[in-house]
């Protein structure tokens, strides 16, 4: 026993999971094992310094239940044969053997495979903390995994919801797109205008940038003329600014001489009626250019209402173009709207596919479960009828208890009877006893007073002898 206590010992210190302190253990399972008045009454005191075995195999029932299903009642409803003597010691016997034999299935998945029944019956305290501490490693591990699989259910149905309303929402843009796209027939000859009006007014006005452009030509040519005359006033002006200079200079270096004088003042003259003719031929190009000008002005007039015309023309086709655009921005998003609407199809369709799988595994267990219920209904049948005969043979055993109870109470009455009847004789006799001591006694006196007096005769005797 000492050496596989050690074996136990060495196994266990090769734990897998982190060994709890007793306060932590006892706290884990009054809040997530226990119940009501159970985890209540559940203490450190029941697993240290000396574990209580019921308490242990209570706690161990209940971990059954809460995994299992398994309530505690249906520990005690063990199968027996009828010819079974003393039924009751394996029906007090049948629970712990019962919760051993889960408790064995279910540890190696805890990573605790060596469970015996000194476990249940005598439990150690470092075994038992070992053990428990398994169980709550495991019950962490059965917690996040129902959290995760919760969280997985949650998000696969908020999918759901959302391919729904994606659905929802890919059928409307259809429907607008529809409605947009097709003109209804009371404004398809409306239609036909406009664009027909359209089309005119874009040859209209494609015609009209191919006039403006040639009178913007034309203007420009005429503002580069403009701009070569007025350089050259300036020039002329700069020239006759300098010929006054020269003038005055002249002067004072005329010499009185008159034929020169005269021949200064014909070119003067000549040089003023070469000014005024070049100062005509400009004003008449100046007003030329006016004209010119206000032809320009007028243009630009005409042109500007083109123009806003043009802007209104370009604002409607703006509006058109954000039209399409908005029907393209719309077949783009129904087109990814679609994509995912594929994607999300296809994983609806795997999501089905493993929905099937599970509804045609949860089907063959549900058949499974159900083949077990009706073995357990009819195991439960049999045991109800062994029960019936069980209780039967206890009711015939109870009366012939009854009886023997019966004879055994009138034995001890007998008993009683003779046993005064012995007492009252011992006492009779030991009052005949007490009575022949005293006659002893006494006769033993008068002998002793007899065996006196004859010695006194004796004695008499010799001495008269």
């Amino acid at each position: 026993m000492a050496a596989r206590q050690c074996e136990k010992d060495a196994d266990m210190s090769e734990n897998t999971f982190p060994v709890y302190k007793v306060d932590v253990i006892v706290q884990f399972y009054r809040t997530e094992v226990l119940t009501g008045q159970e985890s209540k009454h559940f203490t450190k005191n029941d697993l240290t310094p000396t574990p209580k075995p019921e308490s242990v195999q209570r706690l161990y029932m209940r971990i059954l239940q809460l995994l299992f299903r398994f309530r505690p009642e249906c520990h005690y409803t063990v199968p027996l044969s009828e010819n079974i003597q003393y039924p009751m010691l394996y029906e007090s016997f049948a629970p712990i053997m019962s919760v051993y034999m889960r408790m064995c299935q279910f540890l190696p998945v805890c990573r605790v495979y060596d469970f015996s029944l000194s476990d249940l019956l005598n439990p150690k305290t470092k075994r038992t903390i070992t053990i428990l501490s398994a169980i709550q490693n495991f019950l962490h591990f059965r917690k996040q995994r129902l959290e995760i699989t919760a969280a997985h259910q949650q998000s696969f149905r908020a999918d759901m919801d959302r391919l729904q309303a994606y659905t929802r929402e890919i059928k409307e843009a259809e429907k607008k797109i529809e409605k947009l796209t097709t003109i209804p027939p009371e404004q398809q000859a409306e239609a036909k205008e406009l664009a027909s009006a359209l089309a005119e007014l874009s040859t209209n006005t494609q015609h009209e940038y191919q006039d403006v452009s040639a009178i913007n030509e034309k203007v420009a040519q005429f503002k580069t003329e403009i701009a070569e005359l007025s350089q050259k006033l300036t020039q002329r002006k700069v020239e006759v600014a300098t010929l006054k200079d020269e003038i005055s200079k002249l002067k004072s270096q005329i010499v009185e001489s008159p034929e020169e004088l005269k021949n200064e003042m014909e070119r003067m003259r000549e040089t003023a009626k070469n000014i005024k003719m070049s100062k005509e031929l400009a004003d008449e190009r100046l007003v030329e250019l006016q004209m010119l000008v206000q032809c320009a002005s007028q243009v630009e007039a005409e042109i500007q209402i083109l123009l806003k015309q043009l802007q209104d023309l370009q604002s409607s086709m703006s509006k058109t173009k954000q039209r399409k655009e908005e029907v393209q921005s719309l077949e783009v998003m129904n087109e990814s709207l679609q994509k995912e609407l594929k994607s999300l199809s296809s994983e609806e369709a795997q999501l089905k596919r493993a929905l099937t799988m599970k509804l045609d595994k949860e089907s063959k267990q549900q058949i499974r479960r159900q083949k077990k219920k009706e073995v357990k209904d009819q195991q439960v049948k049999n045991i109800y009828g062994q029960y019936d005969k069980m209780h039967q043979k206890r009711q015939e055993i109870v009366k012939k208890i009854e009886e023997c109870n019966r004879e055994t109470k009138q034995f001890k009455e007998k008993m009683q009877a003779l046993r005064e009847n012995c007492n009252q004789r011992t006492q009779k006799a030991q009052e005949i006893y007490e009575r022949l001591l005293t006659t002893l006694e006494q006769y033993h006196k008068r002998i002793e007073k007899i065996l006196v007096e004859t010695n006194a005769d004796a004695l008499k005797m010799k001495s008269h002898f």
